[in-house]
């Protein structure tokens, strides 16, 4: 018969590491959600969610014709779009300290090779997004915008709305955020084993159709837009390729099969 005192102490060896987790949890995401609210609160105070999307709009309005404004459509739009702008600027601004919570959580559970190729993938990953949308607003829209308001006819008033143009910017700057990933999913792809490095050489044609096709979906309709999306893409493929090449040699498990935590 088992003793119920004995079984009461097993249960609780295997809970109380389970529980310590979830406290670590817990206090991980309120410090990332204490770093998204202070920054949150600076930018309310400067420069201000208005002028937040002055800035966020500035691409467009350089492009319209004179004279011509964008326009609010809701009644609450004009007070709701610059607090959004706001929350999505902070969440943006904050995304390092996030990731860092998330990193802080997992790498006491990771061997010292693990850490060699997460901690390295994690940084580049942020970088490459932030690369991507700074790309989209800085290169893409100058381009696009004016393009798009050559091909309207003369008969129409463009007067943008502003929940509208929210809506594009961030479908556009999560688009090229994501391509910019290219090089993490290749090395990621490489480093479990899914295709090779020759594998991922032979298949260079195959990927530039279906960047191109990717370019031709979330870019706007000119063709400045789509080769600005694709040629990134590719020459970022390239450098996944060097990158997996280089993660693979450097991430190996130890010969001996014996992993030893850090």
């Amino acid at each position: 018969m088992t003793d119920p005192v004995n079984k009461e102490d097993e249960m609780a060896g295997t809970e109380q590491p389970f529980v310590q987790h979830l406290f670590e949890l817990r206090d991980r995401l309120l410090k990332a959600l204490y770093g998204v609210v202070a920054v949150l609160l600076v930018l309310l105070l400067y420069p201000g969610p208005s002028n937040l999307y002055d800035l966020l709009a500035m691409p467009l309005v350089k492009a319209l014709p004179e004279g011509s404004r964008m326009i609010a459509v809701g009644v609450v739009s004009p007070f709701l779009v610059p607090i959004k702008v706001s929350v999505m600027a902070a969440i943006a601004l904050s995304l390092p300290w996030i990731l860092f919570q998330i990193w802080a959580f997992v790498a006491p559970g990771l061997y010292q090779h693990e850490k060699k190729l997460v901690l390295p993938l994690v940084a580049a990953s942020t970088i490459l997004f932030y690369t991507g949308a700074a790309f989209c607003y800085f290169f893409v829209f100058g381009q696009a915008f004016p393009a798009i308001q050559k091909m309207a006819p003369i008969s129409v008033a463009v007067s943008p709305d502003i929940e509208a143009y929210l809506d594009f910017v961030i479908t556009m700057f999560i688009a090229f955020g994501v391509a910019f990933e290219v090089p993490i999913v290749v090395v990621i792809l490489a480093r479990l084993g899914i295709v090779t490095v020759a594998q991922l050489k032979s298949f260079r044609t195959y990927f530039v159709v279906g960047a191109a096709a990717v370019a031709g979906l979330v870019t706007p309709p000119d063709p400045v837009s789509m080769i600005a999306l694709l040629v990134p893409m590719y020459l970022l493929y390239e450098i996944g390729i060097v990158a997996a090449q280089l993660f693979i040699k450097h991430t190996q498990a130890p010969d001996d099969g014996v992993n030893t935590q850090a």
